[in-house]
């Protein structure tokens, strides 16, 4: 069965023409809703500062959580000219990925990961770093915000030396006014599918509801879409807020996947 007149509501913002593209291929009907941008960490000097680190051989284990990490230092570094350093120095590193948006980026510049983590999760992270010996060594760790608290209190724990840097914030992209069109669109019937690829997609989609006094209304629509979600950290915030999510790919969180499971849904 093809996805042809189906509306899909898509959240993504970083890959959003890729999958608007693969949608519009299975006359699908993409209606753009991006809930967040992606800009660079606004602390360039504790950036510039990781990768001078990185690029002086300082680091022995390289722990990148997200494929935006990993494009977002490498655009900074190509700002200051040292693009190629850069990769010639993580070409030294033994790394290790949190999942397969990482080991892609990776790829671009010709590289594989040492290891990859057992669950593309902070979990899974922790759970292959358990295997290591890494009590001494100096770590590089590629975070996707402020902090992370469980990552980091394990590498306490086991007496590493961890070094954090957050190449990227996540800031609002729609308007409140946008998100509560949404709302009131997946209400009424008007959207098949909602697809998510990141947990603080979820959490904009609550916030803004909360601000208009739309939680009931959120609830009641989006009982009526399938859910889409990308991802074991995105499945969790949705179940936690009672959410029944309709299409996750099991393996691969490539967008070309991602529409042959959200096809699969209606047949």
């Amino acid at each position: 069965m093809s996805l042809a007149g189906k509306k899909v509501a898509l959240a993504e913002g970083r890959q959003l023409e890729e999958l608007v593209s693969l949608l519009e291929k299975e006359k699908a009907v993409p209606i753009r809703c991006p809930l967040l941008s992606i800009l660079d960490s606004p602390d360039t000097q504790a950036v510039a500062e990781w990768l001078e680190k990185l690029r002086a051989g300082h680091f022995s284990w390289l722990i990148l959580l997200t494929g935006e990490g990993l494009r977002r230092l490498l655009a900074f570094s190509d700002r200051q000219g040292l693009r190629q350093q850069t990769i010639e120095a993580i070409a030294q590193l033994h790394t290790l990925t949190r999942g397969p948006k990482p080991m892609l980026a990776l790829k671009e510049i010709g590289l594989k990961p040492t290891r990859v983590a057992a669950a593309p999760t902070t979990q899974g992270v922790i759970q292959t770093l358990q295997e290591l010996e890494l009590k001494g060594q100096s770590i590089g760790v590629q975070l996707y915000s402020e902090s992370n608290p469980p990552l980091q209190e394990f590498l306490t724990s086991i007496e590493a030396d961890a070094h954090y840097v957050s190449p990227y914030i996540y800031a609002p992209a729609s308007d409140a006014d946008k998100v509560a069109e949404l709302i009131q669109q997946m209400a009424t019937g008007q959207i098949d599918v909602l697809v998510f690829t990141s947990a603080p997609q979820v959490e904009r989609l609550w916030e803004v509801a909360e601000e208009k006094g739309l939680v009931p209304l959120l609830g009641e629509g989006i009982r009526q879409v399938k859910v889409a979600s990308v991802g074991p950290v995105v499945s969790e915030n949705l179940r936690n807020r009672g959410v029944t999510i309709s299409i996750q790919p099991e393996q691969g969180f490539q967008m070309k996947n991602l529409v042959v499971h959200i096809r699969r849904a209606f047949e």
